[in-house]
């Protein structure tokens, strides 16, 4: 399924991006869905949950940013927008 390949992109994303900030969690996940993209956010959701299960990003808060709009010049695409990492110093780390 396409939908299930996009999302799984995008973990892999999340997990890398994880990884090279040595963090041990991710707390917050924030995607940008457009128009086109083939998702509303309940069903990027469920898609998201199956994804994450077993990963660093389990058990992160999932911020979706829904754009209805078209004519956008990215209305077609799925866009990871913000990351909010666990590092074990205890710190948080945006991306």
């Amino acid at each position: 399924m396409h939908e299930t390949g996009i999302v799984r992109d995008l973990v892999r994303k999340v997990e890398s991006a994880a990884a090279q900030a040595g963090a041990g969690s991710v707390r917050e996940v924030q995607v940008w869905l457009g128009a086109l993209s083939g998702f509303s956010p309940a069903h990027f959701r469920e898609h998201f949950d199956e994804e994450v299960r077993g990963t660093s990003a389990e058990h992160a808060m999932l911020r979706i940013v829904a754009s209805y709009d078209v004519h956008d010049a990215h209305a077609q695409h799925v866009m990871l927008q913000s990351l909010e990492l666990e590092v074990p110093d205890g710190g948080g780390e945006s991306k």
